[in-house]
């Protein structure tokens, strides 16, 4: 019988996702979270099996959480699911050592076999995603626009900026404007948004 655990915040999603793993005669739900930060507590309290993910949950993002658990409780496996087609987030997940790596709109069956597969020591790459991963163009920043993005990620404002990389605070907020412009961002917050989904941050 293989243990899984649930972490999604959207509570319909997540009591489809149950149910539809309790109709399987090979598949025990230990838990059900819909927080990020709970993931790990209650996985080394029940030892699950394998853990089905949802990329973003509040608290702590699921990629963050799957590293962790991973630390924690080795022996369980990890299965993302997203409903981003974002190549840098195929790329955080692999590095925080996930097995699989599912899109949400995957067929039902096709996600059983996916938790089979996972749990058996397989890993489960959504077609698509890996596709994209192969396909993405380069990343198109210099190391100063990163390292000024990355403060701007962590909150810090372009003074606060400037004075840490000893910088006047119009370079800092070219370099920004620069960032926004060449990644399609709205704003510094979708260029942050952006980078990170790309695996950049």
């Amino acid at each position: 019988m293989i243990r899984i655990l649930i972490a999604e915040d959207m509570v319909l999603l997540r009591r489809a996702l149950a149910e539809l793993m309790a109709l399987e005669p090979d598949m025990n739900v230990v838990a059900e979270l819909a927080r990020g930060d709970k993931i790990v507590p209650m996985a080394v309290e029940l030892n699950p099996d394998v853990a089905v993910l949802d990329i973003d949950l509040p608290g702590v993002d699921g990629i963050t959480a799957a590293a962790a658990l991973g630390e924690a409780v080795p022996g369980c496996r990890i299965l993302m699911l997203t409903g981003l087609r974002q190549p840098g987030t195929l790329r955080r997940a692999l590095a925080a050592r996930v097995s699989g790596f599912l899109l949400k709109d995957t067929e039902p069956a096709r996600l059983a076999q996916a938790i089979r597969d996972v749990s058996a020591g397989r890993r489960v790459i959504d077609p698509e995603l890996a596709l994209a991963a192969l396909e993405e163009t380069t990343q198109p920043l210099t190391p100063r626009e990163l390292e000024v993005l990355r403060l701007a990620a962590q909150g810090e404002d372009p003074v606060r900026i400037a004075n840490r990389l000893f910088l006047s605070p119009g370079t800092v907020r070219n370099y920004l404007s620069s960032t926004v412009i060449k990644l399609g961002a709205r704003n510094r917050m979708d260029a942050v948004r952006i980078a990170r989904e790309s695996g950049w941050l």
